[in-house]
């Protein structure tokens, strides 16, 4: 029976490890619950480097829905990038992750502000959670960038 609830543990512990993770940060002794901070590099922009972190409750079948996320340019950023991204209003999913056995997951959209020549970059979660739906938010201009385009007088 031991060796059974240890192997159950272990596979716990496994699948909560992932390749993007850079932080782990306990919420304290006499909870399953952490923090913990990935990273993520736009798949069509890879100029633009994103963390997100997010609470897992490690012995739990939902983890909370709380994220924050912040994004950078974190190297070059050219329109051809531009050109191959969705330009729509809803913008692109460029990373989804599974947070419980219950259809809740978090979601990243890449949205592109033509206005303002940024890129938005919301991270949600899409089963509602204590009258909300979580969300975050963060830009990357790209002023400065091989990619902006200098707006024309009228």
């Amino acid at each position: 029976m031991y060796k059974r609830l240890a192997i159950v543990l272990a596979a716990l512990t496994l699948s909560g490890c992932d390749n993007n993770e850079v932080g782990d940060v306990s919420l304290g002794m006499f909870t399953t619950k952490d923090i913990k901070i990935e990273v993520l590099a736009d798949p069509l922009v890879p100029g633009v480097t994103c963390h997100m972190s997010n609470v897992v409750a490690n012995l739990n079948l939902a983890d909370p829905s709380d994220m924050a996320i912040s994004c950078r340019q974190t190297g070059e950023i050219t329109s051809a990038m531009i050109a191959a991204i969705d330009k729509s209003k809803s913008g692109d999913v460029v990373f989804k992750k599974s947070k419980s056995i219950f259809l809740k997951s978090l979601k990243i959209r890449r949205i592109y502000d033509e206005q303002s020549q940024s890129l938005l970059y919301l991270a949600y979660s899409t089963k509602e959670t204590t009258g909300s739906y979580k969300h975050a938010m963060s830009t990357v201009p790209l002023w400065g960038t091989k990619a902006y385009q200098t707006p024309t007088q009228p």
